[in-house]
């Protein structure tokens, strides 16, 4: 099989799908780039992985930048997490640059997740993964997603939680910090978990480290 006319035909072919049937872009993406990663393991067992790179200086001058080495290590990354984990996640191709950017499977498991439940955009789940946030979940929460056990809503509170100090404070008070909570309530509602709301000035908490970032 001569590896680089497939891979090359696969692009076109999906370029085309996506001029004719806009509303499956994302579906024709995901099975393309899958495709391709399929291809790109083949050759390099054939080849060596040193192909990748030879097929991307080729792709990149008769198909433009989008088909890059980083593109298409992606696209690699993509089909080997597929194949092994057999995930049907409605995400898109953004969302999986962000996703395997995380070396952690289970990790990816966990933002996937959060991905699906609260239809978060690429940049929210850019942020998310910045923040660290699997890492600062209870260690009990990390092994009932594991397990797929069922989730209590306070399973999802981080700790330690994070607010941003956008005035620089040096000192924060009591006065302070609520000032900065109650100036950014969605994204500290989103930190404390999924399906919060904020109905009141006193809401009862049990005790989360808090840092001011």
């Amino acid at each position: 099989m001569n590896y680089y006319n497939e891979i090359k035909r696969q692009i076109i072919n999906n370029e085309i799908t996506k001029k004719i049937k806009d509303y499956s872009k994302n579906k024709s993406d995901l099975q393309t780039y899958y495709n391709i990663g399929k291809l790109l393991a083949a050759a390099g067992k054939h080849y060596g992985e040193g192909i990748i790179k030879e097929y991307s200086k080729k792709l990149t001058v008769e198909l433009g930048k989008k088909y890059s080495y980083r593109s298409l290590s992606y696209m690699l990354k993509y089909y080997r997490f597929q194949k092994m984990q057999s995930l049907t996640a409605n995400l898109s191709w953004g969302h999986w640059i962000e996703l395997l950017s995380v070396k952690d499977i289970e990790k990816i498991k966990y933002y996937i997740y959060q991905c699906e439940i609260l239809n978060m955009t690429t940049r929210q789940l850019r942020e998310k993964i910045k923040s660290q946030e699997y890492e600062r979940l209870p260690k009990d929460t990390r092994n009932k997603i594991i397990k797929k056990d069922k989730f209590k809503i306070e399973d999802f509170v981080k700790n330690p939680i994070l607010i941003k100090n956008s005035y620089n404070y040096n000192k924060i008070s009591e006065k302070v910090l609520k000032q900065l909570i109650l100036e950014d309530i969605d994204n500290f509602l989103l930190e404390l978990g999924n399906n919060f709301s904020y109905i009141a000035m006193n809401i009862k908490l049990k005790l989360v480290i808090v840092i001011i970032i």
